[in-house]
């Protein structure tokens, strides 16, 4: 059984396919000369610290923002409060109270394993890794920039007539 809900095949940098696992069962199999990137989502955040309900507090409030009056006259906002920590969160993504239920939780999760484990979680570490990764990318961005300008510099320099070099 797999940890990761899909897998991105990516050549040179672009997806090329993207696949779907279904337990250990891979829906399409790969095609042959690409590299394989695991690109995994909040699935793999499997350490996260166990919620009791009995120290949780929440509550249905009426949520803001836009979608007018669906939004203002309906109770679908959670307001979930961790009574040990202190720490609320409050979540009013979808109009569904259900999945805003869910969602918090998830969110109250992420926040107390921070608390807990501090630059130690996981949550803290992918993100340093996910920063790690764009500004990786982002220097090379500029790298392959610099010898872009530096080529046509020279492309430049050589082409002008009082150049006769033999």
């Amino acid at each position: 059984f797999f940890n990761y809900s899909f897998v991105d095949l990516r050549c040179f940098g672009f997806v090329r396919m993207r696949l779907t696992w279904r337990g250990s069962l891979l829906l399409r199999p790969p095609p042959t000369g690409f590299r394989f990137v695991l690109a995994a989502g909040k699935k793999d955040l499997i350490d996260l610290p166990v919620l009791v309900e009995d120290e949780l507090e929440e509550q249905f409030v009426r949520g803001s923002g836009p979608g007018g009056q669906a939004t203002n006259k309906t109770s679908n906002c959670v307001v979930l409060k961790h009574i040990p920590t202190g720490i609320v969160v409050k979540c009013h993504q979808t109009r569904s109270v259900d999945i805003n239920r869910k969602r918090a939780r998830e969110i109250m999760r992420e926040k107390l394993d921070v608390a807990y484990k501090g630059e130690l979680s996981e949550v803290v570490t992918k993100k340093k890794e996910s920063v790690l990764r764009k500004q990786e990318k982002r220097r090379k961005a500029n790298e392959n920039l610099e010898r872009k300008r530096l080529f046509k510099e020279a492309l430049a320099a050589d082409s002008k007539p009082g150049n006769d070099t033999v």
